[in-house]
């Protein structure tokens, strides 16, 4: 083969390589699309009025996630399943958005964690590599690390609201999921950084906890709960 004939082959590679990653591309802009949509529509749970209509958000939001399942469908037929890895790049930080907007549902609706095989059903996806398109367990401790931080926002904005003892709530999920990642030895820069980024979030609710607190809300609160 002549230096001509193997760099026209190369060409070639190259070539389909782009229109791999160009396919990728379209699909991953319309699912961005689609996460910007279950954000927005969730943001306003953060309103004074929005925690009435938490249940009915919610019931939007996942109506909004079957898009996504057929849409992570499209994406699975668009390059070779073992090649996963190859355009993680392209899809990662949307994937990682639609984590967090799963995870922020599954909290809404149950004040829970959810799991990384609940958000991979959600989002219409495996968890296993070996089968195909799935969750990488990064990608799952991104989207919750997102969520602890729209959490923290939530909890300055439900005092706003008059809902004080959410905030208390709030403080002892996020304490737990702290625990829980203090277990992890994480390696990943990014995610590394993101977890640093929780240690802020845990300093700002328990500010607002203790405002609570000084104010005596809390305990009002807690009584009456126990009512």
């Amino acid at each position: 083969m002549s230096v001509t004939e193997m760099f026209t082959y190369i060409q070639g590679f190259l070539s389909a390589d782009q229109d791999v990653r160009e396919d990728i591309r379209k699909v991953v802009q319309v699912l961005e699309q689609t996460a910007r949509e279950i954000l927005t529509l969730l943001q306003s749970v953060h309103q004074p009025t929005g925690f009435k209509d938490i249940p009915s958000k919610c019931l939007k939001a996942r109506e909004l996630f079957s898009t996504v399942r057929t849409h992570m469908g499209e994406l699975k037929t668009k390059f070779p399943v073992e090649q996963y890895y190859r355009f993680h790049e392209h899809w990662r930080f949307v994937l990682q958005r639609l984590g967090f907007l799963a995870a922020f549902v599954v909290y809404l609706e149950s004040e829970s964690l959810v799991t990384r095989e609940e958000v991979a059903k959600i989002l219409g996806i495996e968890v296993d590599r070996e089968k195909g398109f799935h969750l990488d367990v990064e990608d799952y401790l991104a989207g919750v690390l997102i969520m602890a931080s729209e959490l923290s926002r939530l909890a300055v904005n439900s005092v706003t609201s008059g809902d004080y003892g959410r905030p208390l709530r709030i403080s002892n999920f996020i304490n737990e999921l702290d625990s829980g990642f203090r277990l992890l030895n994480l390696k990943n820069d990014p995610l590394r950084k993101r977890y640093d980024g929780l240690k802020y979030d845990v300093k700002k609710i328990e500010e607002v906890v203790y405002d609570l607190s000084i104010r005596g809300l809390a305990k009002e609160q807690e009584a009456g709960g126990d009512k």
